[in-house]
């Protein structure tokens, strides 16, 4: 069976071309924590959201800041420190205390600095998830392990430790699953070189990858309080696209006179899952209508290395076919028990939807004051999509991508029984007519 030429040839290649480092995967590798004057003034103001929000400060601080030009932000993580800040400053600005008075207009002093950064880096000028989880940590011993304990966030919302309880976690969630980029080298070679024994190990090696990734999202429980996920962390998360308090958008004033729609950041902007989902040929394009057009448009919402990384996988060779192709069980079942650490992955996500926005909306949803339909509460995710539903739809074609076991299919084999059995009676029959002729 041929297969493409693979576009991957060592890990080195992949981690210079494509952004991914070997120790964090997707994540940015130490990230600055300090911007230089002038714009440490933005930092400061990013370190005190809390307190600012808290004390009604925040909207004029922000107001008073000059125009600062980007021409003096030299090297790609200090672009992503600034593109950072600027989105927790943005969100906080619009969002304020998160009672409803909602900012439609962001001033040029924040907008346009922060449009023509966000130009640059190729990212939309909201805080996305590469932004607040890939960007958004340090150790607090330098030389200690990539441990909760061990790691903080740089910038809070208001909720307390909520912030750092969801970031970090989610971090720890892509740095578990993203040890298995190592192996995608290996699965090329394998299929170039239609090697089962290197290809199912690599196989087995992904499939502890993503258990381990189940294990930390398990940890979520520990850290993040559902109610004020929900009732404070979320705000601030929330974008301005499908959302019913900002239904035109937000206006970036001195970049357009018309309010632009940006998605808030949402784990769907993760790189690491679309990965396993185009190496593993699970084909979400193939599920329902809105659920894949989602996706496609958070892949907008990645690095452009991130972006590039997923589009190399999709032209490289395909592990389903080869798997499909050989009809050999063990590796079957190698396969589909990535797949089904997938589906259990995204299985856990809905619990998770359960217990941090449907419980929490349904005590919302009975109380007077709540502004906006029980219902819309209860199913728009940060992303600005019905959540429920479009985890449901991402598990079930996850689902539709396990493969029977077996060289045959049900069917296969049922049509394999018949032909035989045919067969056979045709040579009895054969056989019956040239011993009455004999006889």
């Amino acid at each position: 069976m041929a297969h493409k030429a693979s576009p991957m040839e060592t890990f080195s290649e992949i981690s210079k071309e494509y952004h991914i480092d070997e120790q964090v995967g997707f994540a940015l590798p130490n990230p600055l924590e300090e911007l230089p004057h002038p714009y440490d003034a933005w930092i400061s103001i990013a370190k005190n959201l809390p307190v600012l929000i808290k004390n009604g400060e925040l909207r004029a601080e922000v107001e008073k800041l000059p125009m600062f030009s980007i021409d003096d932000l030299p090297g790609h993580k200090l672009q992503r420190l600034a593109h950072l800040v600027l989105g927790y400053i943005t969100m906080a600005y619009v969002w304020d205390q998160g009672d409803g008075d909602v900012r439609k207009v962001l001033p040029s002093n924040i907008a346009v600095p922060y449009y023509k950064l966000s130009k640059k880096l190729g990212l939309p000028p909201i805080l996305v998830y590469a932004d607040c989880v890939l960007a958004n940590w340090k150790k607090k011993d330098p030389k200690g392990p990539m441990s909760y304990e061990n790691m903080d966030i740089l910038f809070s919302f208001p909720g307390g430790d909520c912030s750092r309880g969801f970031f970090i976690i989610s971090l720890l969630v892509e740095l578990e699953a993203a040890k298995a980029i190592k192996d995608i080298p290996s699965i090329f070679k394998a299929l170039e070189r239609q090697d089962q024994d290197a290809l199912h190990k690599a196989l087995l090696n992904i499939t502890s990858c993503l258990k381990g990734a189940l294990k930390v999202f398990e940890q979520i429980h520990d850290y993040v309080d559902p109610d004020l996920f929900f009732n404070v962390l979320r705000i601030y998360l929330s974008g301005w696209k499908g959302n019913s308090q900002l239904p035109e958008g937000l206006l970036y004033e001195g970049v357009s006179d018309i309010p632009k729609m940006f998605a808030g950041g949402s784990a769907a902007q993760s790189s690491i899952f679309q990965c396993f989902d185009v190496l593993l040929g699970i084909e979400q394009s193939a599920g329902e209508a809105s659920a894949a057009a989602f996706l496609q448009e958070m892949r907008t919402y990645m690095p452009p290395a991130h972006q590039k990384f997923l589009h190399s996988l999709e032209s490289g060779p395909s592990v389903r076919e080869f798997v499909l192709s050989t009809n050999d069980d063990r590796l079957t079942a190698a396969y589909n028990d990535c797949v089904k650490a997938m589906v259990s992955l995204r299985s856990y996500h809905l619990q998770i939807v359960s217990k941090y926005i449907l419980i929490p909306a349904s005590k919302q949803s009975k109380k007077p004051e709540t502004s906006e339909e029980p219902s819309e509460v209860g199913s728009k995710g940060t992303g600005g999509t019905d959540v429920v539903k479009f985890l449901k739809n991402v598990r079930g074609t996850t689902e539709k991508a396990l493969l029977k076991n077996g060289p045959f299919s049900v069917n296969q084999a049922t049509v394999h029984f018949f032909k035989i059995n045919i067969i056979c009676v045709c040579v009895c029959v054969c056989v019956y007519i040239l011993l009455a002729i004999l006889g």
